[in-house]
């Protein structure tokens, strides 16, 4: 199979059959065996109804329907793991990405050996104070440090090699930042294509001002995660080690200082009357903590589970 289109979706149920023969249509004229993933994410109207019925008419439309919205990655996650294609292409299902662009996605995953191409909407549509100004915003700190040099990081519309979406974990909120996952994970060649934008056809965004708030969160995360999440023992233990020694030659040295003054009959007070002695013990205390902090983190990196993060109520088509 050449391509899977993964399509994640809440309540778009009167774009779904537009948005299919669209994509149907070409697909059909490029020649491409494909199949189409709708993944339910928990929609109230009449979504899934539509897509069962898409996938009794047409055995390439499968449909996947969560028991509630959990989110988009989780969405993502589950499509990924049912793509059979060589390329899986994602994007939204509100009519906004264009089918178009398909065919020109797949071969540059293809002839040109990229690992990813991301869509980038370089002329947009959207609300310019709700949404473009944040977006601007937002990419550029996620550019800045993740060293990933995309112009639209949320853009839905993306192309992967196959194997990029079999070894990367989509989970939380991190759908924003899969171009980063993927290069974490080693598929370095990442590249963007410039998309069509086009306004929204049907009902409203599902999405408010508070996910550019979670995506600086994440960008964090993810920040840390790229640079500690496989060795938390090279930071918090590290700090840990340092914290102690500091508070400790503090003490010894609080400790000589009396025992100095003691034999020279200066005068002194109690080292439990002295506060630098209760500063040293209490940075002895969390850098014992940090440590402690960094080797459990150690420990649960060997012990995780791979238990999935969405319950799935039903599924249609052939998977």
């Amino acid at each position: 199979m050449q391509i899977s289109i993964v399509i994640p979706l809440l309540n778009e149920e009167q774009s779904i059959t537009e948005l299919y023969n669209w994509i149907a249509k070409v697909l059909r004229s490029n020649s491409f065996s494909y199949e189409i993933i709708f993944i339910d994410d928990g929609s109230t109207d009449n979504s899934w109804e539509a897509i069962a019925s898409l996938s009794k008419e047409d055995d390439r439309v499968k449909g996947i329907k969560f028991n509630r919205n959990y989110g988009k990655s989780q969405a993502l996650h589950a499509g990924f793991l049912k793509a059979q294609g060589e390329v899986v292409i994602t994007m939204d299902a509100d009519l906004q990405d264009n089918p178009e662009e398909i065919p020109e996605l797949y071969r540059m995953v293809k002839e040109e050996s990229y690992d990813l191409v991301s869509g980038w909407k370089k002329k947009r549509y959207d609300n310019v104070l709700s949404k473009n100004i944040p977006s601007k915003l937002f990419n550029a700190a996620a550019r800045k440090t993740s060293g990933v040099k995309l112009h639209d990081f949320n853009c839905g519309l993306k192309a992967y090699k196959k194997a990029v979406i079999k070894n990367i974990d989509v989970y939380g909120e991190m759908h924003r930042y899969i171009p980063v996952l993927a290069k974490n994970s080693g598929f370095i060649k990442i590249t963007e294509k410039e998309v069509q934008h086009q306004a929204r056809k049907y009902g409203k965004t599902k999405f408010g001002v508070e996910r550019f708030i979670n995506g600086f969160l994440d960008l964090i995360s993810i920040w840390f995660l790229s640079k500690f999440g496989r060795r938390p023992m090279h930071l918090f233990g590290a700090l840990g080690v340092l914290m102690f020694i500091v508070g400790f030659i503090s003490a010894g040295w609080i400790g000589i200082s009396k025992l100095y003054k003691l034999y020279h009959g200066l005068p002194n007070v109690l080292v439990t009357s002295n506060p630098w002695f209760y500063i040293a013990l209490t940075v002895m205390i969390i850098g014992s903590q940090l440590f402690l902090a960094g080797f459990l983190g150690e420990l649960i990196l060997r012990s995780k589970r791979e238990k999935e993060r969405y319950l799935i109520n039903k599924t249609t088509g052939n998977f």
